[in-house]
């Protein structure tokens, strides 16, 4: 039977302790529960939520907003790779692109959404775009990163060995740079994930971001602890998803 791990034993009982808390605050009424709702009142809004919200099911709202936020993830992925690859390896590319780049990525995102309105509309193209360019940068910056980081001396030994640029590329090059890029795709996704609820405050009528926004205007915070636990939840699961498939395809990663 495989042990586990003391770090995982620290995680669980942190968890623990904080639902007994939160359970313990609100049943000796320490808390407002109009302002904090109990665990019990968070567990039938749940269910509630799981039959329809305004419309939908939950699984439904969760449905709309992961479309948007995969959509935008997997355009991202396929520009900013080969884009950040391409920058790290000329200084021409990364010239032209990182002050575009370096521009918007601390901007927040509700600063340029209502241009992307404007420009594509109040339907889902605006919110993929938003949320395409809160994923593109960080996918962006790692790739440059990775390519700069590379160790000279290997590119240098496999020149020595015979190797052409194509092989040496995709031999030693890439594979160097595949641990940054798993780190980068990681930030991506949490990036995209914490502006799908400004991408869902215009013009959506579902959407699990646009269910937290629409609980909050009608002071149902129990439906908003919903939201907030099924989002926290969602990016853990898409996280350890990205880790499995980190170790799977990079088991050289954190090896020296």
């Amino acid at each position: 039977m495989k042990k586990i791990k003391r770090e995982t034993v620290i995680s669980v009982v942190v968890v623990i302790c904080i639902f007994v808390l939160w359970f313990v605050s609100t049943a000796n009424a320490w808390v407002d529960t109009k302002l904090i709702p109990s665990p019990k009142q968070v567990w039938k809004a749940f269910l509630d939520a799981c039959k329809d919200y305004k419309g939908h099911s939950l699984l439904q709202h969760m449905g709309v907003s992961m479309q948007r936020l995969f959509s935008a993830f997997g355009l991202a992925v396929i520009t900013a790779v080969p884009l950040g690859l391409l920058s790290g390896f000329s200084k021409t590319v990364r010239a032209i692109l990182e002050p575009i780049i370096e521009f918007y990525r601390p901007l927040p995102p509700l600063a340029y959404y209502t241009l992307l309105v404007l420009a594509l509309g109040i339907d889902n193209a605006s919110k993929i775009a938003l949320l395409y360019l809160a994923c593109f940068a960080p996918i962006y910056v790692s790739c440059v990163s990775a390519v700069v980081r590379v160790n000279k001396d290997h590119i240098n030994s496999a020149y020595t060995l015979g190797a052409n640029k194509g092989q040496v590329f995709f031999s030693v090059i890439f594979p160097s740079c595949l641990p940054d890029m798993f780190t980068g795709l990681k930030t991506s996704i949490g990036v995209g994930y914490s502006t799908l609820v400004a991408a869902e405050m215009v013009a959506a009528n579902a959407g699990i971001g646009w269910m937290v926004l629409d609980a909050k205007n009608w002071l149902r915070n129990d439906i908003v602890f919903v939201g907030i636990i099924i989002m926290g939840i969602t990016g853990i699961l898409i996280n350890v998803v990205l880790g499995l498939l980190e170790k799977k395809l990079v088991p050289w990663s954190g090896k020296a």
